[in-house]
C-alpha cells in the first residue's frame, strides 16, 4: 500500500479531459505534495493507496476550480453603483473611484475574494493599482493568483466624451516600475500559487513605445501580458483619433498580437477582428454579465472559438457586474449567445464549464498545471452539493443533467468544498485560515464616508443614477 497525502471519492468526478467534461462515474483521486497521482474506480484506489486523509463526498460531483480570468477586486468597495448607465467608467464609475483610498479599495478586495472563493473560484485573475495586500490575502487564504498591475499613463481624472486622454509618461514609468517590483516580490512565491502578469490598462491608456517596452519584459520573463483590448467604442474613438486605425489593427501593425497576449473583452470587435486576435495565438478572457450590464454587448467569443482561440470567463468589477461568481457567467455567457443567434444550441453548458476550466486555464497561462483533474497536474477542485435543492433531481440515464443544472441552476451555494494544491481552504461554507466575519463586518465602515466624498462630483455629472436618486427609483 502506497501511503500519500488524500484520497477524494465521489459518485461523479467531471475531469475536464479530452475534448468533453471528461466524466468518471464513481471514482476516486489520489493526491500527494499538491499534486494528482491517479483517478481511477475506487475499487482499484483504495486497495492500492492509504492515504493521511479521506475525503467521502458521498452525494457530491467533483471538479476541477474554477478559473476567473479577469477580476478588479478593489472597485468591490463600489458595489452596485455603476450600472443602468451610458459613458459607464467616466460618468457612473470615476467620481467613487476618484475618492476611494487604498485602504478602502483593500477592504472591498478581501471581500470580493471570500465570495469567489465560496462560490467555487481557485484562480483568481485579479488587476488593479496596488496588489500587494491581495497578494498576501491570496498566500494567506491559501488560493491560486494570477495578477497584474496597471500600467496607466493617462491621468486619472474624468474625461467629457471626445476629449483625448492626457498623458503623463513620468506616470506610465511609475506604474510600470510597480508592477516590476511586484513581480520582484511575488512571481512564484507562495509555493509556486501566485503568477505576476503585465497590465498595460488598454492601447489607450499609454504609448506605443510603453506597450512594446512592456511586451519586451513579459517575453523576457516568460510571462503574459494582461490588456483590456478594443474594450469599447471609447477605446476605438481614442485609438482610431491617436493613429488612424481601430485598435486591432493597431495592435497587429505593432506586433502586439502573439500568445503572450491575454486580450480582455474584445466588446467593440466584429467578429473579422476577433478572428485575427484568435488566429494570432492570443487569448480571451470574457466577462459577459460585465460587458452586457455596462455596454449592453454580447462580445464575439462565438467567432473568437471558430478561429480557434482559447477563452476564459472573469467576473471582472463589482461596481457594474455586481458579482464575483464564475457560475454566473457560465449561465450568462450560455443565455446571451443563444438570444445574439436566436439558436438555443449555441455555447452549450458543456461548452461554458470548459470555459470555466480547462478552456480558460489555457487561455491565462495555467493549463499545464490547472484546469483538469489529470495525473501530475495540482490538485486544484471543488465538491458540488447535488442534494442542495437547485440540483435536483439527478439523471444519469438517458442522459446526465449535473452540468445543465449547475450552468443554468445554481447559484454558488452548491459549492461544498474548494482545495488548492490538494489543501481544503473552503469546506460548508466557512474559509480557513481566516476570521471570515472580520472582513464582512470591516467593510461595512467605509460606504457613508466614501458616499460624502463622492456626492458631490455625482450630482454635478448628473448621470443615470444620479436622477434614479431624485426620482425615487434607488
Amino acid at each position: 500500500m502506497r501511503k500519500v497525502d488524500m484520497i477524494v471519492k465521489a459518485p461523479h468526478f467531471y475531469t475536464m479531459e479530452g475534448d468533453g467534461v471528461g466524466y468518471k462515474l464513481n471514482a476516486a483521486m489520489v493526491v500527494n505534495g499538491g499534486k494528482i497521482v491517479e483517478i481511477a474506480e475506487e475499487e482499484k484506489i483504495l486497495s492500492n493507496y492509504e492515504a493521511t486523509e479521506v475525503l467521502d463526498m458521498e452525494h457530491h460531483a467533483i471538479l476541477p476550480g474554477f478559473i476567473d480570468g479577469h477580476m478588479h477586486t478593489a472597485c468591490n468597495i463600489m458595489r452596485g453603483l455603476a450600472q443602468d448607465t451610458n459613458n459607464w467608467m467616466m460618468y457612473g464609475l470615476q467620481p467613487f473611484d476618484n475618492v476611494v483610498t487604498n485602504e478602502e479599495k483593500d477592504a472591498g478586495s478581501y471581500v470580493a475574494m471570500i465570495e469567489a472563493i465560496k462560490a467555487g473560484t481557485t484562480t483568481l485573475g485579479d488587476y488593479e493599482s496596488n496588489m500587494d495586500n491581495v497578494c498576501r490575502f491570496i498566500d494567506k487564504v491559501g488560493a491560486r493568483g494570477n495578477i497584474t498591475q496597471t500600467i496607466r499613463a493617462a491621468k486619472r481624472r474624468v474625461y467629457k466624451p471626445g476629449e483625448l486622454y492626457e498623458f503623463d509618461d513620468e506616470l506610465g514609468e511609475e506604474s510600470l516600475a510597480r508592477n516590476l517590483a511586484l513581480y520582484d516580490k511575488w512571481h512564484n512565491k507562495a509555493d509556486g500559487r501566485i503568477k505576476i502578469l503585465f497590465g498595460p490598462q488598454g492601447a489607450d491608456f499609454v504609448s506605443p513605445e510603453m506597450l512594446l517596452k512592456i511586451q519586451k519584459i513579459v517575453k523576457e520573463r516568460k510571462t503574459k501580458i494582461h490588456m483590456h483590448t478594443q474594450q469599447g467604442d471609447r477605446e476605438t474613438y481614442q485609438i482610431e483619433k491617436r493613429y488612424g486605425k481601430r485598435p486591432v489593427a493597431f495592435l497587429q501593425e505593432l506586433g502586439y498580437l502573439d500568445e503572450s497576449l491575454m486580450a480582455v473583452h474584445l466588446t467593440d470587435c466584429n467578429d473579422e477582428e476577433a478572428a485575427i486576435v484568435a488566429k494570432s495565438g492570443a487569448s480571451l478572457i470574457l466577462c459577459p454579465g460585465s460587458i452586457a450590464i455596462i455596454d449592453g454587448i454580447v462580445p464575439p467569443s462565438v467567432a473568437f472559438h471558430e478561429a480557434g482561440g482559447n477563452v476564459a470567463l472573469g467576473s471582472d468589477q463589482a461596481p457594474g457586474n455586481n458579482c464575483h461568481n464564475i457560475i454566473n457567467e457560465m449561465k450568462n455567457v450560455a443565455l446571451f449567445n443563444k438570444i445574439k443567434y436566436s439558436n438555443p444550441e449555441i455555447m452549450p453548458a458543456w461548452k461554458a464549464l470548459r470555459m470555466a476550466t480547462i478552456e480558460g486555464a489555457k487561455a491565462c497561462g495555467l493549463g499545464e498545471m490547472v484546469g483538469s483533474l489529470e495525473i501530475g497536474k495540482q490538485a486544484d477542485f471543488i465538491a458540488i452539493d447535488l442534494k442542495y435543492p437547485s440540483m435536483l433531481p439527478v439523471y444519469t440515464y438517458p442522459m446526465r443533467n449535473i452540468v445543465p443544472n449547475l450552468v443554468y441552476s445554481a447559484r454558488g451555494q452548491e459549492v461544498a468544498l474548494v482545495a488548492v494544491d490538494g489543501n481544503v481552504i473552503m469546506q460548508d461554507g466557512k474559509i480557513k485560515g481566516i476570521e471570515e466575519e472580520t472582513y464582512l463586518k470591516d467593510i461595512a465602515d467605509y460606504p457613508a464616508s466614501i458616499g460624502k466624498r463622492a456626492a458631490k462630483e455625482f450630482f454635478e455629472i448628473y448621470g443615470t443614477n444620479a436622477r434614479f436618486m431624485d426620482q425615487d427609483k434607488l
